[in-house]
């Protein structure tokens, strides 16, 4: 067990606040670091950067979303590793590098998968596919609660991964050196189109939900009109094309791998999600 501080960049982010949790029932030490945290760290303002790493050996990276933040992730990786850091398991997504990803988000998130093998710091890779909770605690929650879930996915499916998996298999990489210079691709047990997925949301939540297929340059102007910076409105919808284009119908066994169990069907994280309240009006 290690006794320095492991910091989380992003600790209070979908996945950061569950490692966090993972973690400290393990007793292990944390240090939380983002733009509210009592450290404040952020991606996009360097002066938040000296002395976030001090102490610490090993950090967990949840980098931004859109090429810029990527970029500013990459700057960062080789910052932290000249000021000490010895290691880095970064979260990435699942199909990074393989064909039918030219996109900018994916290209940006390749080179900071390099980045951090270039570093000179040991290195874990977590890549997985996209997170239940999206429909619970993200921007999608609120076009469940509006009965309309508006993306441009088409008739292309996705192995929807608990984000409790995630947490999980992160806690044990970052818990276990055996684990550097692995690079682990999880998901969820099946694949489901959003057809299937509003129609499982439905018989959760016991209220009628449909899916309303976009067209790419439809769902930008959508994303763009709720607020979201045009970089990041595009880089969604170039990780929906993947969805889209069926490039994502396959399931990954990081979970087995790592945790030696399965990891959580749709169904029953949908039936506790909505007995948990998170869509009730």
């Amino acid at each position: 067990m290690t006794t320095s501080p492991i910091l989380i960049l992003g600790g209070k982010g979908k996945t950061g606040r569950r490692v966090v949790a993972q973690l400290e029932a393990k007793g292990a030490p944390v240090r939380l670091a983002s733009r509210s945290s009592e450290q404040r760290f952020d991606w996009y303002d360097d002066s938040t950067w000296p002395g976030i790493v001090s102490g610490a050996h090993t950090a967990y990276l949840a980098p931004p979303v859109g090429p810029t933040g990527l970029a500013q992730a990459c700057r960062f990786v080789s910052h932290a590793a000249e000021n000490g850091l010895r290691r880095v398991v970064l979260l990435s997504g699942r199909g990074v590098g393989s064909p039918g990803r030219e996109f900018a988000v994916y290209q940006s998130s390749l080179e900071l998968e390099h980045a951090v093998k270039d570093s000179g710091a040991d290195w874990t890779i977590v890549r997985p596919a996209w997170f239940m909770q999206g429909f619970s605690e993200d921007f999608l929650h609120e076009y469940v609660m509006a009965g309309e879930i508006r993306v441009s996915a088409g008739t292309g499916a996705e192995a929807w991964i608990d984000t409790e998996d995630v947490g999980d298999v992160m806690a044990a990489v970052l818990l276990d050196e055996r684990h550097t210079g692995q690079a682990y691709s999880l998901s969820g047990p099946r694949t489901l189109t959003m057809t299937e997925v509003a129609d499982e949301l439905t018989t959760a939540t016991g209220r009628q939900i449909r899916y309303v297929d976009l067209e790419p340059d439809e769902h930008v102007a959508e994303l763009t009109g709720i607020g979201l910076p045009r970089e990041d409105a595009e880089a969604v919808r170039d990780l929906f094309a993947v969805i889209r284009n069926h490039r994502s119908e396959y399931i990954s066994h990081g979970v087995e791998e790592v945790l030696g169990r399965a990891p959580r069907d749709f169904t029953d994280w949908a039936r506790s999600t909505a007995q948990a309240g998170a869509w009730s009006a």
